[in-house]
């Protein structure tokens, strides 16, 4: 490792020494993340999106599969990211191949775009697999999800751990798991852009898709998986037949029959994250219907936050996070029972009791001072470069 030279005692760091001496330029990134590019709007996006302002940085995708020939599709997204997705064969009986294929290919991109000097940001413990052998400045990994309870993915996460130089949580509760296995581990909450989604609160032209379902709405958005209590989300719609609920977002690891089917239940699929408003600009109510279990018990959807800065009322079952946060703050309603979800809605849509929608949407937008992305982003980078600092006036 080259030496760097640090002075005074911020967090500001002088590059140039540690890159070899030429620029004073930020090192490059390089994500690789579970999700694809164009999943909407997710933490990753948010913070590389905002990292290439003054970067480069290479977004690498899950594979996919089916190539006769291994590469890599290539493009510039419009905030500047380069969205890299592995193509890899298909059938082979080495249970190694696509990652030798992946670590192959990485070494290409590294070659034609000239990465040298760069930070491995993690989303996926899986992508140890192919990144072992490379020798980055520094490993950031950026925990979303608790995965003890996956056997597989709690070895790989062992791995990542000892590799990784900082770790991020995005809610309180993983910091704490985190902890008792590295030593510099910092809880940072998933932030929101508030101002695109306060274009939600505005006069906004409603998707075709969504304008042809009737109302009263319920709406989600998110990933549908097995954390969504799909029996309740069945029980609402058979209690209501009069309200229609819209679910916005892909099926993920389970089968798309496994979904409650009833005519007041419209999966619309995934949308882009910059329609996002117009979707939730015609709910009259959001919802987020998870299970309780280990599956949920620390996951925070940033979904809330959206729903909260898109103006929209919102109905959760009692997730630690969003109970603890918002619910017992008055800005989310929390229920568990078929019963109680409904009634709540109900309030909410009806402005019932003593809901007060102009006071609850001034008490939304005090909680939400504080929840601008760039804050989260702009922390990160303090903290990663407290690390380089640290690491490089140690060698």
């Amino acid at each position: 490792m080259k030496n760097a030279i640090v002075t005074g005692d911020s967090a500001e760091m002088n590059y140039a020494p540690l890159l070899g001496g030429a620029v004073d330029d930020p090192p490059e990134i390089v994500c690789l993340s579970l999700l694809q590019w164009d999943f909407a709007g997710q933490r990753a996006q948010r913070l590389m999106n905002r990292s290439a302002r003054e970067r480069r940085v290479f977004f690498v995708e899950e594979p996919v599969f089916g190539a006769t020939v291994p590469g890599l599709d290539i493009r510039r997204s419009d905030c500047g990211v380069f969205v890299v997705t592995p193509h890899l064969c298909e059938g082979s009986d080495d249970a190694e191949a696509p990652a030798t294929e992946q670590a192959l290919l990485l070494d290409e991109l590294f070659l034609e775009y000239e990465v040298c000097d760069y930070i491995l940001w993690y989303y996926t413990p899986t992508a140890l697999a192919f990144t072992w052998r490379l020798d980055p400045l520094l490993v950031v990994y950026d925990c979303m999800d608790e995965l003890s309870a996956l056997d597989s993915a709690k070895r790989r996460e062992a791995e990542l751990l000892r590799l990784a130089d900082v770790v991020f949580t995005s809610r309180h509760g993983l910091d704490e798991a985190k902890r008792r296995f590295h030593h510099n581990v910092h809880s940072l909450p998933d932030r929101v852009d508030l101002e695109h989604f306060r274009n939600a609160r505005r006069e906004i032209a409603e998707p075709v898709d969504q304008a042809r379902i009737g109302r009263p709405r319920l709406g989600f958005s998110g990933v549908i998986d097995e954390r969504l209590d799909l029996e309740l989300l069945a029980a609402i719609a058979e209690a209501r037949a009069d309200w229609q609920i819209v679910m916005i977002g892909p099926v993920v690891e389970i089968a798309p029959s496994e979904l409650p089917r009833r005519p007041n239940i419209h999966y619309l699929g995934d949308r882009i994250y910059k329609d996002l408003p117009a979707y939730f600009s015609g709910w009259d109510v959001a919802v987020a219907p998870f299970s309780r279990g280990e599956s949920t018990r620390l996951i925070a959807p940033v979904e809330t936050l959206e729903y909260l800065a898109a103006g929209v009322p919102m109905v959760s079952t009692s997730i630690r996070d969003v109970e603890l946060v918002y619910g017992r703050r008055g800005l989310v309603k929390i229920a568990d029972t078929t019963d109680d979800f409904v009634a709540a809605a109900e309030r909410l849509m009806n402005r019932q009791g003593d809901y007060d929608y102009d006071a609850w949407l001034d008490r939304v937008d005090e909680a939400l001072v504080s929840s601008a992305c760039d804050e989260t982003w702009a922390r990160m980078m303090n903290l990663i470069d407290l690390t380089l600092k640290k690491l490089y006036s140690e060698n």
